[in-house]
């Protein structure tokens, strides 16, 4: 089965002004394409590695299919984070947990913007759920897939690549995440942990 790039859930233009429409538009269409072309591209490779019983290549394809299906999956949470109704304040169980892990709203907000400013780099800030725990982490994650941990489920995504911001806002990635809060899908995060909760 081939994976496909997903649709955005909105206009490229729906964001605006805190995401400009020419970032979005090459950064789904462009980048996160790339991923979905290379998460095929190493199943594939895998698949002919099986059927040839030639392995000698299993360490590149393993980490191609670990970076590239990361990425993939990371950006379609990523655009499903952002909601042109965004921004605020999540509400309901959300807002409970974030409480009870963080301290307050105001404490989570300025550890999830920390954490997303200080990754080295190319990656993300996550907002992830430990069912096992039931607690809230906020991650930084190298890449797509460096520094994450087993069992969290993420349910809030912050791309801090370059290629995410930086033909609005260029170098300065923490104008990014101010803007970024601006539009904040707090229904969508909310979805996700009632899900698991």
């Amino acid at each position: 089965m081939k994976h496909e790039l997903p649709p955005l859930p909105y206009d490229y233009n729906a964001l605006e002004p805190y995401y400009d429409e020419a970032t979005v538009r090459i950064h789904h269409d462009k980048h996160q394409a790339a991923y979905v072309a290379g998460w095929n591209k190493a199943e594939e490779e895998l698949e002919k590695a099986r059927i040839a019983g030639d392995y000698s290549l299993i360490q590149n394809w393993e980490r191609q299919l670990a970076f590239q299906s990361s990425g993939a999956i990371l950006h379609a949470l990523f655009w499903q984070s952002m909601s042109k109704h965004g921004g605020g304040e999540p509400k309901g169980s959300l807002l409970e947990q974030i409480k009870k892990d963080f301290g307050s709203f105001e404490n989570f907000k300025k550890q999830f913007s920390a954490a997303a400013l200080a990754v080295e780099g190319s990656g993300w800030a996550l907002l992830g759920w430990m069912p096992s725990l039931g607690k809230l982490y906020i991650l930084q994650v190298e890449n797509h897939q460096k520094l994450t941990m087993w069992d969290i489920r993420p349910i809030l995504a912050l791309d801090v690549w370059e290629h995410a911001y930086y033909l609005k806002f260029q170098n300065r990635r923490a104008d990014w995440i101010e803007s970024w809060w601006n539009i904040v899908n707090w229904e969508n995060a909310s979805k996700m942990l009632n899900y698991e909760l």
